[in-house]
């Protein structure tokens, strides 16, 4: 379960796990925006996926925002595949790529009432809820995590 960094022959992949977590963790009208991150922005992002049995089951990167703070970014896990520790595996190591860079105070994020939890558990903290901020029945949840 050790992460490798996104190559752009894993874009199917990772619009199929995108896919799969619609429309209880994602919107259908975001996709398109995932898309076009992983044409343009994915690789400044570390983008991460992790494969099992050659299968690219989840992606999620760090979006360097500035000041002291990234943020993570497009963290998905195969809906078939969710409490597996997956989700843990990739966010573990997103966290250890920002403690090594001692420009980084903090870590930034936006989920939703669905997933909150599984970050308070790896120490962020809820900042603000924007209802539906995501879509129709998904609230943006923005959490913080000091380092």
């Amino acid at each position: 379960m050790t992460p490798r960094p996104y190559n752009c022959s894993d874009i199917t992949a990772c619009l199929s796990i995108f896919d799969s977590n619609v429309p209880t963790y994602f919107a259908p009208q975001e996709r398109g925006d995932f898309e076009r991150f992983l044409h343009e922005h994915a690789a400044q992002c570390a983008f991460q996926v992790i494969e099992v049995e050659g299968q690219v089951v989840a992606c999620g990167g760090l979006w360097n925002c500035g000041e002291g703070r990234t943020s993570f970014c497009w963290g998905m896990v195969e809906r078939g595949r969710h409490r597996q520790g997956l989700g843990r595996a990739l966010a573990v190591a997103r966290l250890r790529q920002a403690a090594a860079d001692p420009s980084i105070q903090r870590i930034t994020l936006s989920t939703s009432q669905h997933t909150q939890g599984f970050y308070a558990g790896l120490g962020f903290q809820v900042v603000r809820v924007v209802a539906d901020g995501h879509g129709a029945g998904i609230d943006a949840v923005e959490m913080e995590r000091v380092l």
